[in-house]
Protein backbone atom coordinates (compact mmCIF):
# COMPACT_ATOMS: atom_id res chain seq x y z
CA UNK A 1 0.00 0.00 0.00
CA UNK A 2 1.05 3.36 -0.95
CA UNK A 3 0.50 5.95 1.74
CA UNK A 4 -0.31 9.34 0.50
CA UNK A 5 1.41 12.62 1.83
CA UNK A 6 -0.79 14.15 4.25
CA UNK A 7 -1.49 18.12 4.05
CA UNK A 8 -0.82 20.78 6.57
CA UNK A 9 -4.14 21.45 8.39
CA UNK A 10 -5.06 24.86 8.14
CA UNK A 11 -5.41 26.76 11.25
CA UNK A 12 -9.14 27.44 11.64
CA UNK A 13 -10.46 31.02 11.65
CA UNK A 14 -12.92 31.98 14.50
CA UNK A 15 -16.50 32.83 13.52
CA UNK A 16 -17.33 36.52 12.05
CA UNK A 17 -19.85 37.75 13.39
CA UNK A 18 -23.20 37.64 11.89
CA UNK A 19 -24.01 40.74 9.71
CA UNK A 20 -27.63 41.68 8.15
CA UNK A 21 -28.14 41.39 4.74
CA UNK A 22 -27.35 43.73 1.78
CA UNK A 23 -29.94 45.10 -0.70
CA UNK A 24 -29.67 43.61 -4.03
CA UNK A 25 -28.02 45.72 -6.62
CA UNK A 26 -29.25 48.84 -7.84
CA UNK A 27 -31.50 48.96 -4.68
CA UNK A 28 -31.44 51.76 -1.94
CA UNK A 29 -30.50 51.18 1.22
CA UNK A 30 -33.17 49.91 3.25
CA UNK A 31 -34.94 52.29 5.81
CA UNK A 32 -34.74 55.34 3.52
CA UNK A 33 -36.79 57.14 1.02
CA UNK A 34 -40.30 58.83 1.13
CA UNK A 35 -41.91 55.76 3.27
CA UNK A 36 -39.11 55.00 5.82
CA UNK A 37 -40.84 55.04 9.56
CA UNK A 38 -39.26 58.27 11.29
CA UNK A 39 -39.90 61.06 8.76
CA UNK A 40 -37.72 59.09 5.56
CA UNK A 41 -36.00 61.39 2.80
CA UNK A 42 -37.52 63.50 -0.11
CA UNK A 43 -36.03 60.78 -2.60
CA UNK A 44 -34.44 57.74 -2.89
CA UNK A 45 -31.01 58.48 -2.93
CA UNK A 46 -30.42 60.97 -0.34
CA UNK A 47 -27.32 63.28 0.13
CA UNK A 48 -24.92 62.22 -3.13
CA UNK A 49 -25.50 58.46 -2.22
CA UNK A 50 -24.62 56.42 -5.28
CA UNK A 51 -27.95 55.25 -7.71
CA UNK A 52 -28.71 52.21 -8.79
CA UNK A 53 -25.76 51.90 -11.10
CA UNK A 54 -22.90 52.97 -8.80
CA UNK A 55 -23.26 56.37 -10.03
CA UNK A 56 -24.18 59.28 -7.91
CA UNK A 57 -27.78 60.71 -8.88
CA UNK A 58 -27.96 63.94 -10.62
CA UNK A 59 -31.04 66.48 -10.15
CA UNK A 60 -31.64 66.73 -13.76
CA UNK A 61 -30.33 69.13 -16.77
CA UNK A 62 -30.44 72.88 -15.27
CA UNK A 63 -32.82 75.29 -17.03
CA UNK A 64 -31.19 77.12 -19.81
CA UNK A 65 -31.54 81.05 -19.02
CA UNK A 66 -33.73 82.80 -21.62
CA UNK A 67 -35.63 79.51 -22.50
CA UNK A 68 -39.13 78.95 -21.09
CA UNK A 69 -39.90 75.72 -19.51
CA UNK A 70 -41.39 72.72 -22.06
CA UNK A 71 -45.09 72.18 -22.05
CA UNK A 72 -47.88 73.83 -20.20
CA UNK A 73 -46.60 75.72 -16.84
CA UNK A 74 -48.49 72.86 -14.79
CA UNK A 75 -47.35 69.57 -16.21
CA UNK A 76 -48.94 67.30 -19.22
CA UNK A 77 -52.71 67.91 -19.89
CA UNK A 78 -54.90 64.94 -19.88
CA UNK A 79 -56.64 65.25 -23.63
CA UNK A 80 -59.90 67.02 -24.26
CA UNK A 81 -59.15 69.73 -21.37
CA UNK A 82 -59.08 73.35 -22.33
CA UNK A 83 -55.95 74.76 -22.22
CA UNK A 84 -57.43 78.19 -23.02
CA UNK A 85 -55.43 78.18 -26.23
CA UNK A 86 -57.74 79.68 -28.87
CA UNK A 87 -57.03 77.45 -31.87
CA UNK A 88 -57.53 74.51 -30.08
CA UNK A 89 -60.52 74.83 -26.99
CA UNK A 90 -60.89 71.59 -26.33
CA UNK A 91 -57.32 70.62 -26.11
CA UNK A 92 -55.04 68.34 -28.24
CA UNK A 93 -54.92 64.34 -29.22
CA UNK A 94 -52.15 62.71 -28.22
CA UNK A 95 -50.44 63.52 -31.88
CA UNK A 96 -50.86 67.21 -31.32
CA UNK A 97 -53.78 68.23 -33.40
CA UNK A 98 -56.27 70.47 -32.09
CA UNK A 99 -59.62 68.65 -31.09
CA UNK A 100 -62.90 70.39 -32.87
CA UNK A 101 -65.84 71.31 -30.85
CA UNK A 102 -67.75 68.33 -32.99
CA UNK A 103 -68.31 64.99 -31.89
CA UNK A 104 -67.78 62.08 -34.06
CA UNK A 105 -70.53 60.24 -32.80
CA UNK A 106 -73.29 63.01 -33.01
CA UNK A 107 -71.85 63.06 -36.69
CA UNK A 108 -71.97 59.67 -37.18
CA UNK A 109 -75.32 58.89 -35.99
CA UNK A 110 -76.60 62.31 -37.68
CA UNK A 111 -75.11 60.63 -41.39
CA UNK A 112 -76.51 57.12 -40.63
CA UNK A 113 -80.35 58.44 -39.74
CA UNK A 114 -80.61 61.36 -41.77
CA UNK A 115 -77.98 60.87 -44.31
CA UNK A 116 -79.83 61.13 -47.21
CA UNK A 117 -80.57 64.77 -46.68
CA UNK A 118 -75.98 65.01 -45.84
CA UNK A 119 -77.13 66.33 -42.60
CA UNK A 120 -74.03 64.82 -40.92
CA UNK A 121 -71.69 66.55 -43.49
CA UNK A 122 -73.78 69.68 -42.52
CA UNK A 123 -72.85 69.53 -38.75
CA UNK A 124 -69.29 69.26 -39.61
CA UNK A 125 -69.23 71.81 -42.04
CA UNK A 126 -68.78 70.42 -45.50
CA UNK A 127 -71.05 71.98 -46.90
CA UNK A 128 -70.06 71.19 -50.78
CA UNK A 129 -70.01 67.15 -49.44
CA UNK A 130 -73.33 67.54 -47.52
CA UNK A 131 -74.62 69.26 -50.75
CA UNK A 132 -73.67 66.51 -52.77
CA UNK A 133 -75.81 63.83 -50.65
CA UNK A 134 -78.69 66.40 -50.49
CA UNK A 135 -79.08 66.16 -53.84
CA UNK A 136 -77.89 62.16 -54.62
CA UNK A 137 -80.06 61.22 -51.94
CA UNK A 138 -77.04 60.25 -50.33
CA UNK A 139 -76.33 58.23 -52.77
CA UNK A 140 -79.47 56.57 -52.95
CA UNK A 141 -78.40 55.62 -49.45
CA UNK A 142 -75.16 54.32 -49.86
CA UNK A 143 -73.34 56.31 -49.47
CA UNK A 144 -74.49 58.20 -46.64
CA UNK A 145 -74.39 54.60 -44.71
CA UNK A 146 -70.76 53.64 -45.52
CA UNK A 147 -69.68 57.49 -44.97
CA UNK A 148 -72.32 57.13 -40.95
CA UNK A 149 -70.18 54.17 -40.38
CA UNK A 150 -66.50 55.68 -41.46
CA UNK A 151 -67.49 58.65 -38.69
CA UNK A 152 -68.14 56.84 -36.13
CA UNK A 153 -65.21 53.93 -36.79
CA UNK A 154 -62.49 56.64 -38.25
CA UNK A 155 -59.77 58.38 -35.69
CA UNK A 156 -59.15 61.04 -38.34
CA UNK A 157 -62.45 62.64 -39.11
CA UNK A 158 -61.73 66.28 -39.68
CA UNK A 159 -64.38 69.33 -38.92
CA UNK A 160 -64.52 72.23 -41.88
CA UNK A 161 -61.97 73.92 -40.07
CA UNK A 162 -59.12 70.71 -40.03
CA UNK A 163 -59.40 70.15 -36.12
CA UNK A 164 -59.86 65.93 -35.12
CA UNK A 165 -63.78 65.33 -33.96
CA UNK A 166 -63.90 64.49 -30.40
CA UNK A 167 -64.64 60.81 -29.48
Amino acid sequence: MSEQPQQPQQPQQPPQPQQPPQPGYGYPNPGTGPYAAGGGQAGPYPGGQAGPYGYPQQPGYPQQPGYPAAGYPGGPVPPGTYTGDPNAPYGYDPYGRPYSDKSKVVAGVLQLTLGGFGVGRFYMGHVGLGLAQLFTCGGLGIWALIDGIMLLVGNDNTDAQGRVLRG
